[in-house]
This record gives C-alpha cells, structure tokens and sequence, in this order.
C-alpha cells in the first residue's frame, strides 16, 4: 500500500471525526389515500412505498483546521450547535485590543 493512500485515509477520517458523515440517509416516501379514523374515516390506506434520500443542510463556510483557514461544505445543525470552529473577523483596518496590549 502506498504512502499516498495511507495518508488520503488518514485526512478523510480526521474530517469524518470533526464533521461527521455528510452522506444523504436512505428511507421511505410513503404516499396515502383516505381520511383517518379519528377524523371519521375508515382509515388510510397506503397506495405507493418509493425510495428516497435524506440530505444533509451542508454550506460552504470557512473553518479553522490546526490553524489554518479552509473552505468546508458543513451541516447546518454542526454549526448552530457550535462544534465547528469558525475565524475571527474583524472590521479592515482597525487594530485588535489584545494585539495593541501586548506590545
């Protein structure tokens, strides 16, 4: 096995860790005819089952990665929860507080 591989494994598993898989889920559509017993009916009767795939709310958005600032399409629910670390941005040209401290 080459080098090259073994380190385009590794990169991928380090992305699959902070981002989880971004691949769609596999399930069912399920369409129905009928009005349901509770409302007075004689109750649903499903007419057709067809396959269908659940997609992930992903966009592209800039992330920190051991320092560096890289592009990555994201879900949206890693994001609002907070898990993914974002850069700081700042107004250009003005000076940071903590910067112009410590000098």
């Amino acid at each position: 096995m080459s080098t090259l591989k073994k380190n385009k494994r590794a990169k991928l598993a380090k992305k699959h860790k902070l981002y989880g898989e971004n691949k769609p889920a596999i399930g069912n559509s399920v369409s129905q005819r009928g009005k349901p017993k509770y409302l007075g009916g004689n109750g649903r009767k499903t007419t057709g089952i067809t396959r269908r795939k659940f997609k992930k709310n992903l966009q592209k958005i800039r992330v920190v990665e051991d320092g560096k600032v890289v592009r990555r399409r994201v879900p949206v629910s890693l994001i609002r929860s907070g898990m993914v670390d974002l850069p700081v941005v700042r107004e250009p040209f003005t000076v940071d507080l903590n910067e112009a401290a410590s000098k």
